[in-house]
């Protein structure tokens, strides 16, 4: 039975807040569509965020550095350094090559100009030990335990990253840029978020200032603050939704629409999800916390925007 009030009661409330919305629908409308705009912008600028994160990700794992052996290294040696660098939790992978490897890798590169390869033999390539890392901030702190090993010769880079030097600067550049993208997105999402509250307060208040005969009234017959309150912050928890849902899902069409564009453009840096089901998980988990900061900003924007029109 008191499950059964309750469902009735939250229908009425429901039917109510519905009604208010139809008696004025530019209101209506200007809220939702400010919500809806400060959740499209929310959504890009969490995919902006997350594609600069999975860029420096990649770019702090892609460089291989190579440790040049020395002829006169002995086969143990190799092996223990190699070992030494699979248990270490900086490095991500470890490979040896070998003289014979480098020269097929050498052919390889130098396809376009047989004679190069008929004029070297294995014996002038060095045997390497490739690794990479997992963060590209570990490399001085590697690199300086490898080179205290009396059999490596050189420490090289697969990628053009500049010299040992300037390891510092490049990690600095690209940790900056993400900084600066996530700090802008964010200072720039709550400006959003708060015009969105604002508008919400702004948009309750005259409601309630408009039915304030209504209210009155019900208040006299004896209607509790929570009946006459409900309807008016389910008013905003509609608002919100809508604002969530609208936003969130023209985010995501633009966002399905370019990912191809983008991802051939970037080629193998995952700015993105590749396989469609992770991102619609990606969007999912978006589409939830949006939800919540909706419903955060139409709960505590209907109950100021109550509590001020109360007091006066």
């Amino acid at each position: 039975m008191d499950f059964y009030f309750k469902t009735k009661m939250a229908n009425i409330h429901i039917k109510t807040a519905l009604d208010h919305i139809r008696r004025a629908p530019f209101q209506a409308m200007a809220a939702i569509f400010v919500l809806s705009i400060t959740f499209f912008v929310i959504t890009l600028l969490s995919i902006l965020i997350y594609a600069s994160s999975q860029t420096l990700k990649y770019f702090e794992t892609r460089p291989q550095v190579i440790a040049f052996l020395s002829d006169d290294a002995t086969t143990d040696q190799v092996a223990d350094l190699q070992t030494k660098l699979k248990q270490d939790s900086r490095v991500a992978e470890v490979s040896f090559i070998s003289k014979e490897q480098a020269l097929e890798i050498y052919k390889v590169a130098t396809a376009d100009n047989p004679l190069l390869s008929e004029l070297v033999s294995p014996s002038i390539f060095p045997a390497s030990l490739e690794f990479s890392l997992t963060d590209l901030s570990f490399a001085e702190e590697v690199i300086s335990s490898v080179k205290q090993e009396e059999f490596v010769d050189q420490i090289g880079f697969t990628a053009s990253l500049g010299g040992e030097d300037t390891l510092s600067d490049v990690v600095s550049r690209l940790r900056k840029i993400t900084w600066y993208i996530r700090v802008g997105g964010g200072a720039f999402a709550l400006l959003l978020s708060g015009t969105s509250f604002l508008v919400l307060i702004v948009i309750i208040g005259m409601r309630m200032t408009t039915r304030r005969g209504e209210i009155e009234i019900l208040d006299l017959i004896g209607a509790t603050p929570g009946f006459i309150r409900s309807p008016i912050i389910l008013e905003g928890v509609i608002y919100a939704f809508m604002g969530v849902v609208v936003g969130w899902l023209l985010a995501f069409l633009a966002v399905l629409y370019l990912t191809p564009t983008v991802i051939s453009y970037f080629g193998e840096i995952p700015v993105l999800p590749r396989d469609t089901l992770e991102l619609f998980k990606l969007f999912a988990i978006l589409f939830g916390g949006e939800i919540f900061v909706g419903l955060f900003l139409a709960l505590t924007g209907s109950a100021l925007a109550v509590s001020r029109v109360k007091r006066r």
